[in-house]
């Protein structure tokens, strides 16, 4: 019997035997399965394991790019140590080798009774001969051949400066202590300032200026040093001071006159440099043996004294192999690292020249080292500052 309360769904259902109830298609409980856990993992699993997959990816790429940074910079301070090394043992031997020649009482010969090494000049020729031998061989293997876009005549100017400036170098242990000699070195600021001024219009600074006058005042009190000033007993005279100028001037002249050849012709590179300068060396130290009559004295006083052909061979040979660490050090480090390495030799050569040689230095020549370097060292961490 049918009430007015009889739901819709009912009286449809009893007047069409046909029509399906919404919940007619709902399965019931005994026939519903359990699902497994892969069926009842959301449709987006497959993107979930996706994206674990590209995490361990990603930390495995910066796991590899870690090792790979840490041998990057182990391979960099293992070049970093290597240029540090090769120019600190290749230029403390040559300055010692380079007071040995200079300051050693040899055998005496009849054309040089005092046992002295009777040539600077000869010193030079023996360094720029290996030399040339060397960047032979480097420049037809990287290049074929010796030639380049300068032409010879162009490297003549600075192999004259520096023939001038490595000869001066040499005589004026005659006259000076290697430590004094040493240090006066730093001065070559001021020159090479002058030199950029004249040959290249370059300008500088206040703040460097100020560090020029504080390393030339070094130098004045390090050489006003009574102990500073004794080389083998020989005072300290205005021809030692004059060969140190003409080094020092001679030197600065070179580097900016060099400077000037790479951008005029920018297609030479420190090869060719150092091949055709050391040729034009080798050439005017020769023609000056020959005509001063040096070659003969040499020659007499080396058959005499074969330790003084042995210190000559070290110096070519140390010479050789610190030019082309220069040449590497600042082609991989630039000049700022390659100046603080040799500001480092130059403080080094003079503690084991007074250690080996017997200097004896005062507190004045303390003071005036400190100047020196002190103004040194600031300039480096201000280019390198300026640089950053």
């Amino acid at each position: 019997t049918l009430s007015p309360y009889t739901p819709q769904s009912y009286l449809i259902h009893h007047n069409n035997p046909t029509y399906l109830s919404p919940m007619s298609n709902m399965p019931r409980m005994n026939d519903m399965k359990p699902m497994s856990v892969s069926q009842s993992k959301p449709k987006h699993s497959n993107i979930s394991d996706n994206e674990t997959e590209s995490i361990s990816l990603i930390e495995e790429g910066r796991k590899k790019s870690n090792e790979q940074s840490n041998k990057d910079t182990m391979a960099l301070i293992y070049k970093g140590l290597y240029c540090f090394l090769g120019l600190q043992v290749s230029y403390l031997t040559w300055g010692m080798m380079q007071e040995l020649i200079m300051t050693t009482k040899f055998t005496p010969t009849a054309s040089s009774p005092d046992g002295m090494f009777p040539s600077a000049s000869f010193c030079v020729f023996s360094n720029r001969f290996l030399a040339i031998v060397i960047s032979f061989l480097v420049i037809r293997t990287v290049h074929g051949t010796i030639y380049c876009t300068a032409p010879y005549y162009a490297f003549l100017p600075c192999a004259i400066s520096n023939t001038s400036s490595s000869w001066a170098q040499y005589a004026s242990l005659h006259y000076v202590s290697f430590p004094l000699q040493n240090i006066f070195k730093s001065t070559k600021v001021i020159p090479v300032m002058l030199m950029g001024m004249l040959l290249r219009g370059v300008t500088y600074t206040f703040i460097e200026y100020v560090e020029a006058l504080a390393i030339t005042s070094g130098v004045l009190v390090f050489s006003m040093s009574k102990n500073a000033t004794q080389s083998n007993d020989t005072e300290t005279s205005i021809a030692g001071v004059l060969l140190l100028i003409t080094y020092v001037c001679s030197d600065s002249f070179t580097s900016q006159w060099q400077s000037r050849l790479y951008k005029n012709y920018g297609k030479i590179d420190q090869y060719h440099m150092m091949f055709w300068v050391n040729s034009w060396a080798v050439l005017l130290t020769s023609a000056a043996l020959i005509f001063s009559g040096e070659i003969f004295t040499v020659f007499e006083f080396l058959m005499v004294n074969p330790t003084a052909v042995l210190y000559n061979i070290v110096t070519a040979v140390t010479s050789a192999t610190g030019q082309f660490f220069i040449f590497y050090t600042i082609k991989e480090f630039g000049p700022i690292v390659f100046t603080v390495i040799m500001t480092t030799r130059q403080m080094l050569s003079m503690v084991l020249s007074s250690v080996i040689f017997g200097h004896k230095m005062s507190i004045y020549s303390y003071l005036g080292t400190v100047l020196v370097f002190g103004a040194v060292f600031h300039s480096v961490r201000r280019q390198m500052k300026n640089k950053k």
